[in-house]
């Protein structure tokens, strides 16, 4: 029998400042909720950015 393909899934980073979706990944579902310092367009500096699925 084939293996089943593991799904990937679109996550999006939202600012946890501005509410800005600014960054979108794909990875595999399941696991913790993402939470990484990433850059902000609009406030022009590095904030908390939190997953949210789309």
């Amino acid at each position: 029998m084939a293996k089943g393909k593991k799904r990937l899934e679109v996550i999006h980073l939202v600012c946890a400042e501005t509410g800005d979706q600014n960054y979108t990944l794909r990875r595999k579902s399941g696991g913790e909720k993402l939470k990484l310092k990433k850059y902000s367009p609009r406030l022009r500096k590095h904030t908390l950015h939190n997953e949210k699925k789309k």
